[in-house]
């Protein structure tokens, strides 16, 4: 059974066709971050109306380079929540037409669940129950699986997201949007114990990221940090903002592992692509005897395949979409 997945949550817009049990026919991501950078992130209005046309040229892309025909997709899929609502109704107004137009089923994904499903792409070994941590522009989220439908949140951000942090500080040093690459690519070169970085303590596994953003602005303007006039402080404030929010996600990800009794972690978003962060986790799993998962740097960014996955996943749990869904914004308390 071959099915036609749509991902549009933000400023990436994705179409693959998928095979049952995991197997990508083909992907095509086009991304909006050059196009954007000159406003410094995603604008959800431009981004919308450039969703229209870039949908459409990924699903012509996907059904040429794979040999599929019409005919043979039995079901159509597309991110519904969380996002942003504008990019998010391009791709699932799409999917819908689909749906009618083919009489096929329409599936709704959840994002962060897309998410987690990138990990089965390369590791079909994985299956619940395990914990996930997703990580990305928009979500930090450390996700208990029960099952791969049945979702649980048990630590979450409780302001900004992770690699909206990256972004943020990286626009006030000069680097264009993303920035949250080069600021990985900076801290490489840079000394962590430069700075000494505030990090916050808050109950149970939850994040608070809002006051190391802060601090870390104040940092740029006090010392006039940017990355064309002084580039070595750039570095060492990269190396030590990064080494300070990976060790602190590290810490409550593996006190939840512990509670909750894991031998399995897997991570996935934007953000599960930083070095520092598969490098340090892969040792604390490897210390813990816990089982380390993560999906290639091209399958953390959003896109279709993750969702086509997860869509058979629902489809088996029979969680067939309305046609009179709508998109949502928000998204994370319905797992």
């Amino acid at each position: 059974m071959k099915l036609l997945a749509i991902e549009s949550s933000c400023d990436d817009a994705s179409a693959a066709i998928v095979e049952q049990n995991n197997k990508i026919l083909a992907v095509k991501n086009f991304s909006q971050g050059q196009e954007l950078a000159k406003f410094g992130g995603v604008v959800p209005e431009i981004a919308s109306r450039r969703h229209v046309s870039l949908v459409f040229k990924a699903v012509k892309e996907v059904f040429e380079e794979s040999a599929t025909n019409f005919d043979e997709i039995k079901l159509i899929a597309a991110t519904f929540e969380p996002g942003l609502i504008g990019p998010l109704l391009v791709g699932l107004n799409f999917a819908k037409g689909f749906a009618i137009a083919k009489k096929v089923p329409l599936i709704a994904v959840n994002h962060l669940k897309a998410h987690v499903a990138a990990n089965y792409i390369e590791n079909p070994e994985l299956k619940p129950p395990f914990l996930c941590l997703v990580v990305s522009g928009g979500h930090t989220n450390i996700i208990d699986i029960r099952s791969f439908t049945d979702f649980r949140i048990i630590g979450q951000t409780k302001d900004d997201a992770t690699g909206e942090i990256f972004d943020k500080i990286a626009r006030r040093m000069g680097i264009p949007y993303p920035g949250g690459a080069v600021i990985d690519e900076l801290a490489e070169k840079g000394n962590y114990k430069s700075f000494n970085v505030p990090c916050p303590e808050m109950p149970g596994f939850d994040f608070s990221f809002s006051g190391i953003k802060t601090w870390a602005i104040n940092q740029i303007e006090k010392f006039s940090i940017e990355i064309n006039k002084n580039k070595k402080l750039a570095e060492d404030l990269a190396a030590s903002l990064r080494y300070t929010i990976i060790t602190y996600i590290i810490k409550n990800l593996m006190s939840a592992a512990r509670k909750y009794n894991k031998n399995k972690i897997a991570i996935a978003g934007g953000v599960a692509s930083n070095s520092l962060l598969r490098k340090n986790l892969k040792v604390a799993c490897d210390n813990a005897n816990i089982k380390f998962f993560c999906p290639s740097k091209f399958y953390c960014t959003d896109n279709a395949a993750m969702v086509g996955v997860q869509a058979f996943y629902e489809f088996e749990a029979k969680n067939i979409a309305s046609l009179n869904i709508n998109a949502r914004a928000t998204g994370e308390k319905m797992l």
